[in-house]
């Protein structure tokens, strides 16, 4: 009898653990997959609450109708390939949301000169409502701000073949092919492709990785760099894991290459503090003076898209900058940066829950 209630009693603790660590389960992919806890218990069940394998299935869901009809022409026969050719052409008859307004008052001089000009974004293409409004909302940022470089995260494979259509001034790479992922866009008169390669990290359990792309931007070699890092504050160490890797990565690239990485890092302060950056590698929100007017871009106090019943201000999205050292290369250094996304839709949302980073650099 003693025996039987001693092992009760030890088998309580352990089932009281199970639940908790499902329920933090369902917390997290309600908030990676922008979902409710009911429907994230749902896929973890079903997939004996294994987090990658629970995600693929709920991505694997037909997400297509989140887009008009008139978005993607019936008449389209144009294969989807699976590896973005460095040489395609933009579509036939495609009307492209991104060209340059004739009514611009972006002067000639300056598409002309060696200034680089970049946006992060993490689009959060996981939120399906208004999804291709948002998506024009983007476009017509890339119209305002005619940047070279656009570091994309959160991508769905509809929003891609949408960008596809509907900005074709610019060459877009896909750092996957299902479910959610990066992507990055470069301005096809600008910025020529060398290759792309995407690198894993071995231990996620959301589908991240790392997008690089080596370019030549105006005679100068550029290597681009894109990441969705690890989210949730309980994830901090496979975080900082995959931050060790993008640092090495830009640490250990050529000193003919001017290094750019934008992203999600989802970074807390003491997290970049215990993995420490480089010392060729800057902060370029530090760098230009830690402006407090472009530090949080996820900010739940000033974006409403997502409704959660507390306020959260954080600095998620980073831009990291790694100079060429050789001589006789130019140096580019940072010079400008803001939030971009600040203005509400007509449907009333803002183009995604994250506030864009737009980021330009220039010759020292």
């Amino acid at each position: 009898m003693d025996k039987m209630a001693s092992t009760s009693e030890s088998d309580k603790p352990s089932v009281s653990n199970v639940e908790e660590n499902r329920a933090r389960l369902c917390d997290e992919f309600a908030v990676i997959a922008g979902t409710d806890s009911a429907v994230a218990q749902c896929y973890l069940a079903e997939n004996e609450w294994e987090m990658e394998r629970a995600l693929n299935s709920f991505f694997e869901a037909d997400m297509e109708r989140v887009f008009e009809v008139e978005d993607f022409p019936e008449d389209d026969t144009s294969p989807k390939t699976k590896r973005q050719k460095v040489d395609e052409k933009p579509a036939r008859g495609c009307i492209d949301l991104t060209e340059d307004s004739p009514a611009s008052t972006r002067k000639p001089s300056e598409e002309d000169d060696g200034k680089l000009s970049v946006i992060s974004w993490n689009v959060d293409g996981l939120d399906t409502d208004n999804l291709a409004e948002r998506a024009r909302g983007l476009c017509s940022y890339l119209v305002l701000y005619t940047p070279d470089v656009v570091f994309l995260q959160e991508l769905i494979p509809p929003y891609v073949q949408y960008l596809k259509k509907r900005a074709v001034s610019y060459l877009i790479i896909e750092g996957g092919e299902d479910g959610y992922f990066t992507g990055m866009m470069l301005k096809r008169s600008r910025v020529k492709l060398v290759e792309n390669e995407i690198i894993t990290y071995p231990t996620t359990k959301m589908m991240r990785n790392l997008l690089v792309a080596q370019v030549d931007f105006k005679g100068q070699k550029l290597c681009l760099m894109t990441s969705h890092l690890e989210s949730c504050k309980g994830h901090a160490e496979e975080r900082m894991k995959q931050l060790r890797v993008v640092m090495q990565r830009m640490r250990e690239a050529s000193d003919d290459f001017t290094v750019l990485f934008g992203g999600d890092t989802n970074l807390r302060d003491t997290e970049v503090t215990k993995v420490g950056l480089p010392s060729s590698v800057c902060d370029v929100w530090e760098q230009l003076g830690k402006q407090e007017h472009c530090r949080y871009t996820w900010d739940t106090k000033a974006n409403n898209n997502k409704t959660v019943p507390f306020v959260s201000r954080c600095r998620f999205d980073r831009v990291y900058f790694r100079p060429a050292t050789k001589d006789g290369v130019p140096r580019l250094a940072p010079d400008h940066m803001a939030l971009v996304g600040l203005e509400k839709l007509d449907c009333g949302r803002y183009t995604s829950d994250h506030w864009g980073i737009y980021c330009s650099f220039s010759a020292g």
